[in-house]
């Protein structure tokens, strides 16, 4: 398998440089949409596939790649990956000239700090066609959901991160009003903390919120880490470790930690509406880009609004249980803590990022260099 995986990458990077950018432009200015749809569509057929990145998961590939498949008889080629394997990987395949991804869907500090900067992306605003996809009226907030001023990346669905998690047995509903309680004298030694802030994840995301509240800041982080926090890299045990009263607050993997309250094990959420400074809201991995010289540029931009439709987006949302961008995709199976306030910063745009260098440096300072 792998190596007719291969065969079809060196087969696909010579002859397929054209950009997604350019077709029928006269058309598109014109404000045929139509017309451009109808061309894109029938063009695509005859690439017969787009070749997609997105997240790990059988049910998120299921998602994204069956109802596309059967709507235009366009085979979508999909790889589960991300994070940190993901750069090293297009960066290696450009390298040896080969282009194989059309489309790719993953994190906002993937792309904005190594794929942009490499130029490996384009800006996704001219691929789009459909007027649904491009009127800001079906957009939360009234407009496209772009993570960056050039608009090479878009928030597919956003929530609210939740992370706070507390043993009932030991820390009452409505002890913890504010992220300052934690600070109580009380809490020394007793909080838990799944992901290292210093690694990348919601545990570095989450003390990058702490820094940039005004109400939080540089100071709060000292403080907090004074409270002889037990920091861990495994997201289960911590956890586990909650469930069974070691520690009485966690701040943790809520995949983890909702699997066992299902259990009915003695844990719940402190969601952000809960607390004075509430929390911050993330795209996480549903970000949407557009790799320039795609070598399906038709079914590349055929899948791109696609995937930003009604359908595409409500497809998604349900299997990841995220709130979609789109006003009119339902979250009536999205839980309450996942949908966010307008109010409460998002935490992975471009500029957000930029708060990663000072945080991670007194991270640092204060819990040293791992």
């Amino acid at each position: 398998m792998r190596q007719q995986f291969w065969g079809l990458v060196l087969g696909v990077s010579c002859g397929c440089l054209l950009s997604v950018t350019k077709p029928a432009e006269a058309a598109a200015a014109s404000g045929d949409w139509h017309a451009e749809w109808d061309r894109v569509v029938a063009a695509a057929k005859k690439e017969g596939k787009v070749h997609l990145i997105g997240p790990r998961g059988d049910e998120r590939r299921r998602a994204l790649s069956e109802t596309f498949a059967k709507n235009y008889g366009v085979e979508v080629e999909y790889l589960g990956t991300g994070g940190p394997d993901l750069p090293p990987r297009i960066q290696s395949e450009r390298r040896a000239g080969v282009y194989f991804w059309d489309v790719i869907i993953a994190g906002s500090t993937t792309v904005f700090k190594s794929l942009k900067p490499a130029g490996i992306v384009e800006p996704l605003e001219p691929a789009l066609i459909l007027p649904e996809v491009k009127d800001p009226k079906n957009w939360r907030g009234g407009e496209l959901p772009f993570l960056d001023k050039d608009r090479t990346l878009l928030a597919i669905t956003r929530r609210a991160g939740q992370y706070l998690y507390v043993n009932t047995d030991q820390v009452k509903t409505g002890a913890i009003k504010s992220w300052r309680d934690l600070l109580r004298p009380e809490y020394k030694g007793k909080i838990l903390i799944g992901r290292d802030p210093r690694l990348a994840g919601y545990g570095q995301a989450t003390f990058v919120f702490f820094f940039s509240r005004k109400d939080l800041g540089p100071e709060f982080v000292r403080q907090l880490v004074k409270q002889d926090l037990r920091i861990m890299e495994d997201d289960r045990t911590a956890a586990t470790w909650l469930a069974q009263g070691k520690y009485p607050i966690c701040i943790c993997s809520d995949l983890q930690t909702d699997r066992l309250i299902k259990e009915k094990l003695p844990l719940r959420a402190v969601e952000g509406r809960e607390l004075k400074e509430g929390t911050h809201v993330t795209s996480a991995f549903a970000n949407l880009t557009l790799p320039n010289r795609p070598p399906h540029p038709n079914a590349a931009k055929l899948y791109i609004n696609w995937v930003l439709t009604k359908e595409g987006g409500t497809v998604f949302s349900k299997s990841t249980g995220d709130p979609s961008m789109r006003l009119d995709v339902p979250t009536d199976y999205v839980e309450s803590w996942a949908i966010p306030r307008p109010e409460w910063p998002i935490s992975n745009t471009e500029e957000a990022l930029k708060a990663e260098e000072p945080t991670m440096a007194l991270l640092k300072e204060v819990l040293g260099s791992r």
